[in-house]
C-alpha cells in the first residue's frame, strides 16, 4: 500500500498543474541556474526570452521556473518587482494550458528584456506566444 501512495503523483501528474505557483515550482538552486544559463537553449517573443534546460527533479514537479528583470533598464525596484509581479502571474496562468502533456522536466527562467513598463494583457499574450515556440522547438 505504502509503495501505491508513492507511485499517485506520477500517476496524477496531469492533476497537479493547476493555477498555482508553489514554492516547489520555484527556480531556487544557484547550481541550477548557473547550469541553465551556461547549458540552456532559448526561445525569444519580444519582449520575454525563456531559457530552458532539460533536467531532473527529486520531487514530481514538471517545470522550476524563475524570473528575473534587468537592472539596466529598469533603475528602480519598484518597477523591477512590479514586472516580476506581472510575469510570475502570466505564467501561473497559463502553464497548465502549455504544459499538461510535456513528460520531461524542465527549468525555466523567463527574462524580460524590453525598456517598456508592460500591461498584464501585454505580457500574458507574449507569454502566451513564448509557450507556443518553445513547444514547438522541443517537438522538433
Amino acid at each position: 500500500m505504502l509503495q501505491f501512495l508513492n507511485l499517485l503523483p506520477l500517476i496524477f501528474k496531469k492533476i497537479l498543474l493547476k493555477f498555482t505557483y508553489s514554492n516547489k515550482e520555484k527556480l531556487k538552486s544557484k547550481k541550477l541556474i548557473d547550469q541553465l544559463f551556461t547549458e540552456g537553449q532559448s526561445v525569444s517573443a519580444f519582449p520575454l526570452r525563456l531559457v530552458y534546460l532539460q533536467t531532473h527533479f527529486d520531487d514530481h514537479i514538471i517545470a522550476k521556473t524563475g524570473v528575473s528583470v534587468s537592472k539596466r533598464n529598469f533603475k528602480t525596484a519598484v518597477d523591477r518587482n512590479r514586472i516580476k509581479r506581472l510575469l510570475r502571474e502570466a505564467y501561473r496562468l497559463n502553464k497548465a494550458d502549455y504544459f499538461n502533456n510535456i513528460t520531461t522536466q524542465y527549468a525555466f527562467m523567463i527574462l524580460y528584456i524590453g525598456k517598456e513598463k508592460p500591461t498584464l494583457s501585454q505580457v500574458e499574450t507574449k507569454m502566451k506566444h513564448l509557450f507556443e515556440k518553445f513547444l514547438d522547438k522541443v517537438s522538433e
